[in-house]
């Protein structure tokens, strides 16, 4: 088949019949023709020539060139599609290093094999600027909501007619409940686009917290004006879901703005999500105060937050237990995602219980090492007092205020309280060394002799073994596995060490050895601290 001026215009008409039916650019195709063109006449003439074939886009006419580069003498390798300055003189009066000779070759005839080779290469272009368009017309499309019309469904997946393409939705991004069958028209959340070879996939969600968010900013102008933010959503897709809310506007309540009238904007979620449950949570940067929040429609009696562990106790009234809890853990679970902290709930009376234990407990450590009654132990307590270091070394005064007690009698008590903390260091050291302490660890300015007696049970016997110790070794810490966060227990972690401590005592061990410069630190620590002051100059700005 010869590109003939009988089918020159028909080249054209092609090329724009495929555009219009692919929705994509013309030229795309005319150059996927070009291309297949080149390919074919190299065929014909020989793979090595560098044959470009160029279509005029008004006349559809096709003309072929060979492209020959001028090279250094040394450097000519293909005489087919290079050549030296001095053959280039041929064709150019004053050749230099790069130029490019064309020469104009005759069109080429295109066998039967030739002909289904440039068809593939033309399909193959077109699929690829197809799918180019696809995925461009969709990667800023992530994160909305889209309507489309279900297809059909393959091994529980439904796939999705959404205008110019096809999207999953997953298994289990469907509320479990719901059923589709083919031409029902559908409201998802586009979660992903992502390139693959096989062309852009486009995942979609229908239990994506984000998908709850995104309704809400549909049903209340006053979210996709601004006004109000949701801060936080948590949901168990087709049952209940709990979403925090706040109002920059002090005169709009942003928990009756998202109700609305007679519940009308929530219940419009409600419907689309197969009747989910919806708490609106109003949002407090108070962590404690969002918690109690989060925790509705409980009611809370206390509120006790570890930040070093993000962990939170709660203690309810006996009757709310099951309440705060919810059914199988949800709503306590919901409050926990919400918040990003791990909540312990307990009754008012698990909470005395345990009151009254640690109580007893530090009780009978006075009892035990101070030789006192029951009843002035308890005195001590009552008064505050938790372990004999408290007693040992407060200020005077703090004892006078107790019933009963003089200066002598503080005096003795804490006299007392020093010989016991004293013969214990020594207990505790004498173990230490027997179980092979160097003194660089004993005389390490930061450790006690208890300290000290722990890291020897665990191996660390010198200065360079403390040394070599990471910080969350020592005081421990939370790492998450599978999902959940666990406790990794710190050595030093019993006599209350925090991770800041355990880095500046592992630091100065570093320096004392010589393993680390002072300059360096203080550098760095400077080069930290006009970091943070630019970033809050932004902040401010």
């Amino acid at each position: 088949m010869a590109i003939t001026a009988a089918n020159q215009l028909e080249l054209l008409q092609t090329a724009e019949a495929v555009a219009r039916e692919k929705m994509i650019d013309p030229d795309l195709v005319i150059e996927a023709m070009e291309e297949s063109l080149a390919r074919a006449a190299k065929s014909r003439y020989g793979a090595e020539m560098d044959i470009r074939v160029a279509i005029d886009r008004r006349t559809g006419v096709a003309t072929f060139t060979r492209v020959r580069t001028v090279v250094e003498d040394e450097a000519l390798e293909n005489y087919q599609a290079e050549l030296t300055v001095a053959q280039a003189k041929q064709y150019k009066a004053d050749p230099e290093i790069g130029d490019e000779i064309v020469d104009e070759v005759p069109p080429v005839e295109l066998g039967r094999i030739a002909a289904q080779s440039a068809k593939q290469v033309i399909l193959q272009k077109v699929r690829e600027a197809e799918r180019d368009r696809q995925y461009d017309e969709f990667k800023d499309r992530a994160g909305t909501i889209i309507n489309g019309t279900v297809r059909r469904e393959e091994y529980g997946n439904i796939i999705v007619d959404i205008g110019r393409g096809e999207a999953v939705l997953r298994r289990n991004e469907k509320i479990g409940r719901e059923s589709y069958r083919p031409g029902d028209r559908i409201r998802v959340f586009i979660k992903d686009v992502r390139r693959e070879p096989r062309g852009p996939q486009i995942f979609l969600s229908r239990t994506a917290p984000e998908f709850m968010a995104e309704l809400f900013k549909m049903e209340v102008p006053e979210i996709y004006d601004g006004i109000i933010e949701i801060k936080a959503v948590a949901r168990d897709p087709g049952s209940r879901a709990k979403i925090a809310v706040i109002s920059y506007d002090g005169s709009i309540d942003p928990v009756g703005a998202c109700v609305g009238m007679r519940g009308s904007r929530v219940q419009a979620v409600v419907n689309e999500l197969q009747g989910e449950k919806i708490d609106i949570i109003p949002w407090n940067e108070d962590q404690p105060t969002f918690l109690v929040n989060a925790l509705q429609p409980a009611e809370v009696s206390k509120v006790v937050l570890d930040e070093e562990a993000e962990r939170i106790e709660v203690v309810v009234p006996d009757d709310q237990l099951s309440l705060a809890i919810g059914r199988r853990g949800q709503n306590v679970r919901l409050a926990s995602q919400l918040t990003g902290l791990d909540i312990d709930i307990m009754t008012e009376s698990q909470e005395s219980e345990r009151r009254q234990a640690e109580f007893a407990q530090r009780t009978q450590l006075f009892m035990d090492t101070l030789d006192v009654d029951e009843f002035f132990a308890q005195l001590l307590v009552s008064e505050g007092f938790t372990n004999l270091e408290e007693v040992a070394y407060v200020d005077l005064d703090e004892l006078l205020v107790i019933d009963g007690v003089d200066e002598s009698t503080a005096d003795e008590l804490q006299a007392r309280a020093r010989d016991h903390i004293e013969e214990q260091n020594r207990k505790a050291l004498e173990n230490a060394r027997s179980l092979g302490v160097e003194d660089s660890l004993v005389d390490f300015d930061g450790l006690t002799p208890q300290m000290i007696e722990a890291l020897a049970k665990d191996g660390v016997k010198s200065l360079e073994d403390f040394a070599t110790c990471a910080d969350w070794e020592l005081a421990g810490g939370w790492t998450t596995v599978e999902g959940k966060r666990v406790k990794d227990d710190g050595l030093l972690e019993p006599f209350d060490v925090s991770l800041e401590e355990a880095q500046a005592l592992v630091m100065n061990a570093r320096v004392q050895l010589g393993w680390v410069d002072p300059a360096e630190l203080e550098a760095e620590a400077e080069s930290e601290a006009d970091a943070d002051l630019g970033d809050e100059a932004e902040d401010e700005a």
